[in-house]
């Protein structure tokens, strides 16, 4: 039969049922074609579970008859037979360790060493071997080198991004192929917009695992042609995309925005490492992306059980560092605290605390929980697994249970020991804006005329740091900082810059609206000082009147 109509009838066919009838009335085949109907049953017969009906397939006759052509002819067949029925046969489980496996990957080797494989076939067993669990490294940095003796200006991009991968295994921590790497990334700059979503996500991937930080202009180039691919990107391959971004520190606003048209309509369709890592994405850009981060609710809230325990942390968690509650919160955290009672022993202990503190940012408190929280047994299990009881972990404990302590009068539960308490908070997110405080401490200085009447970044017993604190007595007087009799009155002026608050919005990240929120209830006046109302004042003048009004509304204006 002519290959040419036999691949039409081939392709047209949809079952390993249908392709066995039709391989049984074929008298001769050649390799190509045998090699071809493996490949086609592999297609219809393997999905993302494995092999659909596997007895059926494999105890088929037609199908042995295939297999023992392909074992005992293997030196006979032609390079693109040998090479297609080995990718196909990988497809299908078949065992490597089986006869036939062996009989055709010895082949392919022998072959490699003489030489005789084209780039198109080297490609196709680099591919193969990297479908295996431990390819030889020695195999595939052969492969590599062959394929360097054609012009890497040749290869299509299917070849570019198998030769990364093959890279991605080969390469060890030494630079003996940074210099392959240096041409591979120029040449690849050039091919960006032929890039399938495929070979986008799997070149990205690379170049994060090949540490490739100074590659700039080519990761810039994959990043931007990544948003047209978002609606086509499988599971795996969103990950990896972006894992790009977080990994060389890229922002495209552009990419958030097709994410937000994209996440919403997916959102029922999108495996749970996917949603997971969308929101790790958001959380450490900082973006709050209210349609994705509403939609990622109701997802939770639908089929919370297909999440893992890590999935679930990274889904909630960015709900309290970005300071948001969806529509749908009560529904959320309800079936978060049903999720903790089932599955609480399955959490490990640094991402149990990271989650229930994360709801604290956000007025959710797991008093429940508490009391395990606070137990010598889970703190013993935290100090015994890394990182231990570091500074970010105490702050978390003593972050959760001053909270307990100001806004849960009713907590009855364990106390935290003060030895497992920090002296002050970490403050890493929301480091003060130095240049914005300058500006402040000048108008206040315009305004108050000495500079004894404020103090700035004070620490109180309360283990916040005050950005400017000014003391005033019963009547009002302002009062020397040094002061500490007759004080009526403490105000706190939190002077937040740009990066207390999520990026391009004025809703500021959580572990600063808490500190807020503390801050008052421990006694202060609390005034607001952000970045988006003094940007436009252009002199020290102008900025005494501002704090003026938001310091002391009462009082008339400034007398000068």
């Amino acid at each position: 039969m002519d290959e040419q109509l036999f691949f039409k009838k081939l392709n047209s066919l949809c079952t390993s049922k249908e392709i066995f009838d039709f391989l049984s009335s074929l008298e001769v085949m050649s390799d190509t074609m045998a090699s071809g109907a493996l490949q086609r049953i592999s297609e219809v017969e393997v999905d993302d579970n494995g092999l659909k009906n596997p007895e059926e397939v494999l105890e088929n006759e037609v199908f042995r008859a295939l297999c023992f052509q392909f074992e005992f002819e293997s030196s006979k067949v032609s390079n693109t037979g040998l090479l297609n029925a080995l990718q196909a046969l990988i497809k299908l489980r078949i065992d490597p360790q089986s006869t036939l496996m062996a009989s055709l990957l010895s082949e392919g080797e022998e072959r490699l060493a003489k030489g005789q494989l084209t780039v198109k076939n080297l490609c196709a067993l680099g591919e193969s071997l990297l479908e295996l669990e431990s390819p030889s490294c020695a195999t595939l940095e052969q492969i590599v080198n062959n394929m360097q003796e054609e012009g890497i200006e040749k290869w299509s991009p299917r070849e570019m991004a198998v030769v990364y991968k093959m890279l991605q295994v080969t390469v060890r921590g030494g630079e003996q192929y940074q210099d392959l790497l240096n041409r591979l990334n120029s040449v690849t700059l050039n091919i960006v917009s032929q890039l399938s979503p495929k070979f986008t996500s799997i070149i990205l991937n690379s170049l994060v695992v090949l540490h490739q930080t100074q590659a700039v202009p080519l990761v810039t180039a994959l990043c931007k042609h990544s948003v047209k691919h978002i609606p086509y990107f499988k599971g795996d391959e969103l990950v990896n995309v972006l894992e790009a971004f977080l990994y060389f520190g890229h922002r495209e606003e552009i990419f958030t925005e097709a994410l937000e048209t994209h996440v919403p309509k997916s959102i029922f369709s999108m495996h749970p490492p996917t949603v997971s890592k969308v929101m790790q994405y958001c959380c450490r850009k900082m973006i709050l992306s209210k349609p994705i981060f509403d939609a990622v609710a109701e997802s939770f809230i639908s089929d919370a059980d297909r999440f893992t325990t890590e999935q679930i942390a990274g889904c909630i968690i960015p709900f309290g560092t970005l300071n948001y509650l969806p529509p749908s919160a009560s529904s959320l955290f309800r079936k978060l605290e049903i999720v903790l009672r089932t599955r609480f022993s399955h959490f490990q202990p640094h991402t149990l605390l990271s989650l229930l503190h994360s709801c604290v940012l956000i007025q959710r408190y797991p008093v429940n929980f508490l009391p395990k929280i606070f137990s010598p047994y889970f703190l013993q299990q935290l100090q015994a697994q890394p990182p231990g009881l570091d500074r970010i972990v105490t702050s978390q404990l003593t972050q959760l249970f001053l909270t307990v302590t100001l806004e849960c009068p009713f907590y009855e539960g364990p106390k935290l020991l003060p030895k497992y308490q920090v002296k002050a908070f970490l403050t890493s997110r929301s480091s003060l804006d130095v240049h914005l405080l300058k500006r402040v401490k000048t108008g206040l200085l315009y305004l108050l005329k000495k500079r004894i009447y404020f103090a700035s970044e004070v620490s109180t017993p309360y283990f916040y740091t005050v950005d400017i604190e000014i003391k005033l007595d019963e009547e009002g007087f302002v009062l020397p900082a040094a002061q500490c009799e007759e004080v009526h009155r403490r105000i706190a002026l939190c002077v937040d810059g740009q990066n207390r608050f999520c990026v391009n919005s004025r809703n500021l990240l959580g572990e600063e609206a808490i500190k807020q929120r503390h801050l008052q209830l421990l006694g202060y006046e609390v005034v607001q000082i952000p970045f988006f109302e003094v940007e436009s004042l252009q002199n020290c003048r102008k900025m005494a009147e501002y704090l003026h009004k938001k310091i002391f509304p009462h009082t008339y204006g400034l007398g000068c």
